[in-house]
């Protein structure tokens, strides 16, 4: 019996040495070893079994033995991964997994790739038949939940033996960064709709201009169609022909962001943190503002300041704002405006719109904003974006039927009461204010920013 307890533990012993290369025994082996259990029982009836189940556990343990020999090597195959190093938060990113299979032997592989905990995959992993000496081509979509910089290592494979009682996790090195920026795909959507007069379509109205352009660009001859206002008599005299001044849209106007990436910022719509959603609107309002010739910068802070771009034109601009805001995440802390204003006084001098990005939930955070906000009221514009809850607004919208949704649709509807008179309070002040949604902020932001420059405001 002591021999059969060895033949029977011999299984387990091939396994053990086996994970010591990443092999392991898959369910079918599991099955084909509980035989000789079975089997065993029939020693009760008598020891003339012995010899049969001795035989057929040397049969079993050739067989494994055999087959482990087939298990695919680590040099049989190779992987690659090819993708862009800059993706987009939570759109698809596209990879291309190429798998190589040197050998002259067809394997059975599953693949999947080593992602970070912020990143998904879609599909998850491939199960693929690989010819010998072939190569094939996988494609999925990868998304991200938060923005950052991730490094991805390796690729992993698993192959089978040839009878599949065996199987092997093998590691490829393939190393790539992904820098994981705030939605950028939307100002290509923009900039399509814009060329083909359909800005509707993602929410923008038209503006009609209040007033005349005031910078003057040059002088013309009269037409019949110009206003007899804008003659310049000087130089119709010294010409002896009528002279008009031509006007050209105000330039160089300054739109500075200050983001705050405090604890009120931490909460969750949509599967991503409010201050993405005010990354993505103020990116996006910052590529409409460089393409008007207008100057933006961005003031990132909590209880410190964590990221400061100075205002400037031109597209080269985009690319410095977005990489000072990919990597910048909400903390658990109590913002510091007093910090925030400050330097913000220090830094930008000319009259610029200053767009303020927050939420607001208690009268100690209400009474900050409204206070260093009114402070630049007459040297700037200052415009405050509050974000709104949805758990409040739709516990105050919701139908009371119990005693209990009647105390909470209360409680909601004097917070929301609360927010309307912040917000009266500051438009009273003479700040601007927008009160929104997280994932319906940039289409009222950039509607705010047209109109401001219909009405000559900045």
């Amino acid at each position: 019996m002591n021999y059969l307890a060895l033949l029977l533990l011999l299984p387990l012993a091939l396994a053990g040495l086996g994970s010591i290369k990443g092999i392991y025994p898959r369910r079918l082996m599991v099955l084909w070893a509980l035989v000789p259990a079975l089997f065993s029982l029939g020693l009760i009836l008598g020891r003339h079994f012995l010899p049969w189940l001795i035989a057929f556990d040397i049969l079993l343990l050739l067989v494994l033995a055999a087959d482990l020999l087939t298990i695919p090597k680590q040099h049989w195959l190779e992987c690659q991964r090819e993708m862009n190093r800059i993706a987009s938060l939570q759109k698809p990113h596209p990879v291309k997994l190429t798998i190589s299979n040197r050998s002259r032997h067809g394997l059975q592989v599953s693949i999947r790739d080593d992602l970070p905990d912020a990143c998904s995959a879609v599909p998850e992993q491939f199960a693929l038949r690989l010819a010998p000496l072939s190569r094939t081509i996988c494609h999925y979509q990868l998304s991200a939940s938060r923005r950052g910089a991730f490094h991805l290592d390796a690729v992993y494979l698993r192959v089978t033996s040839w009878l599949k009682l065996w199987q092997r996790d093998l590691k490829y090195p393939a190393e790539s960064e992904l820098n994981v920026y705030p939605d950028m795909r939307q100002m290509k959507e923009y900039a399509l709709l814009a060329r083909t007069n359909r800005l509707s379509l993602v929410g923008l109205r038209r503006t009609r201009r209040i007033g005349q352009d005031n910078e003057f660009e040059r002088l013309r001859d009269y037409t019949p169609d110009d206003n007899y206002k804008f003659i310049d008599w000087r130089s119709t005299a010294r010409r002896n022909k009528l002279t008009v001044k031509d006007f050209q849209a105000n330039q160089s106007q300054r739109v500075l962001f200050l983001v705050d990436c405090g604890r009120m910022m931490t909460g969750t719509v949509g599967g991503i943190s409010l201050l993405d959603h005010a990354f993505n609107a103020a990116l996006m309002l910052s590529y409409v503002a460089l393409n008007k010739g207008d100057s933006v910068g961005l003031l990132c802070f909590a209880d410190e300041i964590q990221a400061f771009v100075p205002p400037r034109g031109g597209m080269n601009q985009m690319n410095r704002l977005l990489h000072a805001s990919f990597d910048r995440f909400p903390k658990l802390v109590e913002s510091r405006y007093d910090q925030a204003f400050v330097y913000l006084n220090s830094r930008c001098r000319k009259r610029s719109l200053v767009v303020l990005i927050t939420n607001v939930i208690d009268e100690v955070n209400s009474n900050q904003i409204e206070q260093y906000m009114t402070s630049l009221v007459g040297r700037h514009l200052p415009l405050g974006v509050l974000l709104r809850d949805h758990a409040i607004f739709d516990a105050a919208a919701q139908p009371t039927t119990t005693d209990t949704a009647l105390y909470q649709a209360a409680a909601a509807n004097q917070i929301v009461n609360w927010r309307r008179g912040v917000l009266a309070d500051m438009e009273a002040k003479g700040i601007l204010s927008l009160d929104v949604f997280p994932e319906q902020m940039t289409a009222p932001l950039l509607n705010s920013y047209l109109e401001i420059k219909a009405r000559h405001l900045l």
